[in-house]
């Protein structure tokens, strides 16, 4: 019972991770030492996991998928999620450039740690990560930090920002935000008022779909193209600062009425007066790149 309470655990400090952006649960994964066996155990999820289930052998299939760890992790993950939602809600409609800051922080020190794992920044590298800063502000121009309900693309969120529990050095809560769905997903979905079964239940079922459907796929890709990868993905970072950063206003006419809510479709960036909040804005900032400073070291001596 310990073994599976620590386990639980581990699942929260995860969860936590994967709600801030720029901290990777990969990461968190790796540090606390069940990495390798939770991707093992999401591997597993395979045709002869499925002829377990045919054939009505509960216990066969649970100890093939490792599904009483799974379940552990997982658990411990949902649960802090849903109480740390509440609290980001409090913050971001009171003091969202502060919480912005400190994202802010985050997601630089993380452009610096993912890109030092490139080995080589030859000529491909380069190439390629020119092309996911040129994608990340292609984005960004378009998208506008709007949020997107639409059931299809939250299930394309899901595949895609599942990705930040896989690998570490990547947050999937950043994905959302270059997505624009981050406050939607992350936050107001998962809060006791906000509460919303049907696009939590397509957000989940994409994120299970990206998990049984990428593992093998993202492993063989990072095996025979890391540092492609890695570049393309510090770029996909260095793109965004755009869409993160701090200081953002509501566009003129862009606040909606949505599900009897007032939604914000578009923010446009300014330049912050000199002030005591500015103040403590940039120190928010210094100390979310030193947070990931810490973790990243940490996971290195690991």
């Amino acid at each position: 019972m310990n073994y599976y309470f620590i386990l639980f655990v581990k699942g929260m400090a995860m969860g936590i991770a994967n709600v801030i952006p720029g901290v990777s649960g990969g990461t968190i994964a790796l540090i606390t030492n069940i990495y390798e066996e939770l991707i093992n155990s999401l591997k597993s999820f395979d045709k002869k996991a499925l002829k377990f289930i045919l054939k009505g052998d509960i216990k066969g299939f649970s100890n093939y998928t490792n599904l009483y760890f799974l379940l552990s992790i997982f658990t411990g993950a949902i649960v802090i999620m849903l109480f740390v939602a509440s609290l980001f809600e409090y913050l971001f409609e009171n003091y969202r450039v502060l919480v912005w800051s400190f994202f802010f922080g985050l997601i630089i020190a993380s452009i610096y740690f993912v890109g030092r794992r490139v080995t080589k920044w030859g000529k491909n590298s380069i190439i390629s990560f020119l092309l996911g800063t040129t994608i990340a502000l292609s984005l960004s121009l378009i998208n506008k930090g709007g949020e997107n309900n639409d059931l299809f693309f939250i299930f394309i969120c899901g595949i895609v920002g599942i990705s930040g529990m896989m690998l570490p050095g990547l947050s999937g809560s950043f994905i959302l935000i270059l997505m624009g769905n981050y406050e939607l997903l992350m936050v107001k979905s998962l809060t006791i008022e906000g509460f919303n079964i049907k696009i939590l239940s397509i957000f989940c079922l994409g994120s299970v779909f990206g998990l049984l459907s990428f593992s093998h796929i993202l492993a063989w890709i990072l095996k025979k193209y890391k540092n492609i990868t890695l570049s393309l993905l510090t770029g996909f970072i260095f793109g965004s600062l755009s869409i993160t950063w701090p200081w953002q206003n509501p566009a003129a006419g862009s606040t909606i009425e949505k599900d009897g809510k007032k939604v914000v479709t578009e923010w446009v960036s300014y330049v912050p007066d000199f002030n005591n909040e500015t103040i403590f804005a940039i120190i928010l900032i210094s100390l979310g790149f030193f947070t990931v400073y810490c973790i990243e070291m940490i996971d290195t001596k690991k």
